[in-house]
């Protein structure tokens, strides 16, 4: 029997986990590479979520996929926007790096009539529109200095959305194990070999502390999602997710003297509500959630 509050209140704590990983990420920022930050953090959430595959599946089978490109094409999706969100966190404000992967959502529906060929409403239009309008009051192009880290966040929200479109087909077929090890394994060769060919710094022991943390925050979202999940349907524990808003500007503002102002705030709000907007239309168009529009691939 489902507990929904039980379900909401996990979810919230585990995007509040996700958003501690992030500051943790972004505090690191200048003192590693973006490839061994991601290895270090992909590290020591792969040896955390080791604990967690369910009791019908092994570790040593997650090789064997029943659709092998689609489940490395997701993993190398993931893989890239785990790249690319260090990168982006180190480099531009909390909020405004949220602000623009929170277009996933609105870049499934694109992708959606281009690669799926699904009609899509203007009210899911009207939706996209009103993203794009609440992450231009965010960033202002024109009026701030646009740097690569925008335009990393913005890439973020496509692979997500790429990502989103492989799972629809994936989710039912593969195992948990499949979809963990293989982003996992290819996470750490990737950044390994990063790493390794650009400037490797031994860390301290309280950079590795900080980097343990790191791993530790992924793996406690990706452990409570699931259980979240048990307790609550995907449509009313996805817009938990729209919580990150506010971690973004409580820790910017905390931690890295990050202070949105009000038209940055209302393009937060924006942001949010068009992405709500997106789910509660998909909802209504499928007659229930079978998709859940905002798993960014974090390892």
């Amino acid at each position: 029997m489902k507990n929904v509050p039980n379900g909401i209140l996990l979810a919230l704590i585990a995007y509040a986990s996700y958003s501690g990983s992030d500051a943790v990420i972004k505090s690191l920022g200048g003192q590693f590479t973006v490839f061994e930050i991601g290895f270090f953090s992909t590290l020591f959430a792969g040896c955390f979520l080791f604990f967690s595959r369910p009791a019908n599946e092994r570790w040593r089978d997650f090789w064997r996929a029943k659709r092998p490109w689609a489940v490395q094409a997701r993993a190398w999706a993931g893989i890239a926007s785990g790249v690319l969100s260090v990168y982006a966190f180190t480099t531009i404000p909390l909020a405004e790096t949220y602000a623009l992967i929170f277009l996933a959502p609105l870049c499934v529906t694109i992708l959606s009539t281009v690669i799926l060929k699904e009609k899509v409403g203007p009210w899911r239009w009207l939706a996209v529109v009103a993203g794009f309008a609440g992450v231009m009051l965010v960033v202002r192009p024109g009026f701030r200095e646009l740097h690569l880290g925008h335009l990393a966040a913005f890439t973020i929200a496509f692979l997500a959305a790429t990502n989103v479109i492989l799972m629809r087909s994936l989710a039912q077929q593969e195992k948990r194990t499949t979809m963990l090890g293989v982003l996992i394994g290819y996470g750490l060769l990737f950044n390994g070999i990063g790493a390794a060919a650009t400037s490797f710094t031994v860390p301290d022991g309280k950079q590795l502390a900080w980097l343990v943390m790191a791993g530790a925050f992924t793996a406690c979202g990706q452990l409570l999602q699931l259980l979240a999940a048990k307790y609550a349907p995907a449509n009313r524990i996805a817009p938990t997710h729209y919580s990150q808003i506010v971690w973004a500007v409580i820790l910017g503002a905390l931690f890295f003297r990050e202070y949105p102002d009000w038209l940055s705030l209302v393009g937060l709000a924006v942001v949010g509500g068009s992405g709500l907007l997106t789910m509660v239309r998909e909802e209504v168009r499928l007659g229930t959630v079978r998709w859940n529009p905002f798993s960014r691939a974090r390892l």
